[in-house]
């Protein structure tokens, strides 16, 4: 009996909320399941995608395949053929698009940073539960084989015990000062800056491998004070002409944090920029133990560079590649050294995010850790503000 004909299989109507690049992935990722997981008891159908702008909306049909498109999100929750929600809006969106999503009861998939902030987030997280909804949140570095293979070595004790760990995230898709100006550098509408699109993700990353942060001391920098406002229409990052009017920035551009990391003797420092020169999607985990360290960066995110033992002629690191065993590698390659992509992890990603759907079990990350965090994000935002030590919420 062949995949497609498999007595097993359900049909999950997607629906998509904002047709940004974000929004396609999610629809390429939806896609790529039936490749990566032939096994998959379900299919997901693209059904109906909502956008504002009209030609966004007919890319949703013409390019991505869904069925229809509306300029209207409500259309797409009302809609009795939408099983399950990608919700790809900006970040001022989110806490009303997931609410509503909520309230039709209809699973969602949305992006980081959940809310604009920990209460925001919070909000959504009611909801869903309330609801009895599983979600999905796109921690994407988390998928990567080589981060798994990381977070085994450390749960069996390869390391020793855990001291000290860096996770450094920089970037220059903010680097230069025409960058336009847009909803990412207003705090009514994009909340904290590097701290929210940026850090949260290392602070994912860290929660996977070594633990939940407990305390944070943190300091933040605005480095480039104002942008110019476009007087035309901008998509992404893009550039803005030195002629527009300038507008201040209203969050951070850099920030940096001590943590110390809950039930564990580790300490960690942690760093995020949006505004370096030279680092493209420079964003890195370093993990040190009594008995060895690891190394990994999203530039080579299939290979973990890694150190066992404290001496010897050959003392050093050692490149090991991804390969089968780690992870879900074996979903998308044969054999270790063979590359995976972003795209493949956001397939990851949905695959978890609908396997959770089939299965009421909560498989993909959730509105629960944008929520934990969120709440180190909260810290962070009050200790740059006194420069104390702030404690993370626990909820």
């Amino acid at each position: 009996m062949t995949a497609s004909s498999h007595p097993a299989h359900r049909t999950l109507g997607v629906g998509l909320i904002s047709v940004g690049w974000m929004g396609r992935l999610h629809s390429k990722a939806y896609e790529s399941i039936r490749f990566a997981y032939p096994e998959a008891t379900f299919r997901p159908r693209l059904v109906v995608a909502a956008d504002a702008v009209q030609a966004n909306a007919d890319y949703a049909v013409d390019v991505l395949g869904y069925e229809r498109s509306t300029l209207d999100y409500r259309d797409v929750l009302a809609d009795p053929e939408v099983d399950v929600v990608s919700i790809c809006a900006p970040n001022f969106l989110h806490r009303e698009f997931a609410l509503a999503a909520a309230e039709a009861g209809k699973p969602f998939w949305i992006e980081k940073p959940t809310g604009r902030n920990a209460e925001e987030t919070a909000d959504i997280v009611g909801a869903a539960a309330a609801a009895g909804l599983v979600t999905g949140v796109g921690f994407t570095y988390r998928q990567a084989p080589a981060i798994q293979h990381a977070k085994r070595l450390v749960r069996d004790g390869a390391l020793g015990e855990i001291t000290n760990v860096k996770v450094s995230l920089l970037a220059d898709y903010s680097a230069d000062p025409l960058g336009a100006f847009t909803w990412r550098y207003e705090t009514a509408r994009a909340g904290s800056g590097v701290l929210g699109d940026l850090l949260s993700h290392g602070v994912d990353l860290a929660s996977q491998i070594v633990g939940e942060a407990d305390s944070v001391t943190a300091l933040t920098q605005t480095v480039i004070g104002e942008r110019p406002v476009p007087q035309h229409a901008t998509v992404g990052h893009q550039l803005a002409s030195d002629d527009d009017p300038k507008r201040a920035v209203e969050n951070e551009d850099y920030a940096s944090l001590l943590v110390r990391f809950r039930d564990s003797k580790a300490v960690g420092f942690f760093e995020a920029s949006r505004v370096a020169v030279g680092p493209r999607s420079d964003y890195s985990i370093e993990v040190f133990g009594t008995e060895g360290s690891l190394k990994w960066t999203f530039a080579r995110m299939n290979e973990l560079e890694v150190c066992l033992g404290r001496g010897g002629d050959t003392h050093g690191y050692t490149t090991v590649l991804a390969g089968p065993g780690d992870g879900d590698y074996s979903h998308f390659q044969p054999g270790a050294g063979i590359s995976m992509s972003f795209d493949d992890l956001k397939t990851i990603e949905a695959y978890q995010f609908l396997q959770s759907v089939v299965t009421g079990e909560q498989v993909a990350p959730s509105v629960a850790d944008a929520l934990a965090a969120a709440r180190v994000v909260e810290a962070a935002e009050a200790s740059a503000a006194d420069g104390a030590w702030h404690r993370v919420t626990r909820d």
